[in-house]
């Protein structure tokens, strides 16, 4: 979709794309404490590519999240949440997304979470295409107790609201 909301059918020139890391974001909702107070925060994104081929549907994308750079604003909360109780960041650095279809409207594959894979599917709700760029905004919903992310049951969410705000330079 362009800016406007409207369908596009426009798709970035052929090759392979280096994610910005400087320019991408993940950002999630969530709600603690007995599902009462909501919860925001953020997700760094350490690298990835997206390979661009025609059809469409035969792009690749490969995303890599630091796991340890989870944040709310709540240091207490985000370091229970790095601990090994929950993401246990230093055995389980990396978060990856593997993708294994892509159309114009959606990204489908796989998410690994402290070595937990699951298939996602991404939602492209705004893209916007340069010369030898682009930029996508896409949402998903996840579970963390299918990543074996269960602790706290009723002190954190179960589940993220994730949006995806991704930059790509052509390399």
């Amino acid at each position: 979709m362009d800016a406007t909301g409207n369908p596009t059918t426009a798709t970035p020139r052929l090759g392979r794309y280096a994610i910005d890391t400087d320019s991408s974001s993940i950002t999630f909702r969530s709600r603690h404490f007995f599902g009462l107070a909501p919860v925001r925060g953020t997700f760094a994104i350490r690298g990835g590519t997206v390979d661009v081929a025609e059809p469409l549907s035969q792009s690749r994308l490969c995303v890599e999240i630091d796991a340890a750079s989870f944040s709310t604003g709540n240091d207490q909360r985000d370091g229970h949440v790095r601990s090994v109780k929950l993401l246990d960041t230093e055995v389980h650095p990396l978060i990856t997304f593997v993708s294994e279809r892509v159309d114009a409207s959606s990204v489908s594959g796989t998410l690994t979470v402290c070595a937990v894979a699951r298939p996602v599917s991404l939602a492209i709700v705004r893209s916007q295409i340069h010369a030898d760029s682009f930029t996508v905004r896409a949402t998903t919903r996840v579970d963390r107790t299918e990543f074996g992310v269960t602790a706290a049951r009723l002190m954190a969410g179960r589940h993220l609201e994730l949006t995806l705000e991704v930059t790509c330079v052509l390399v």
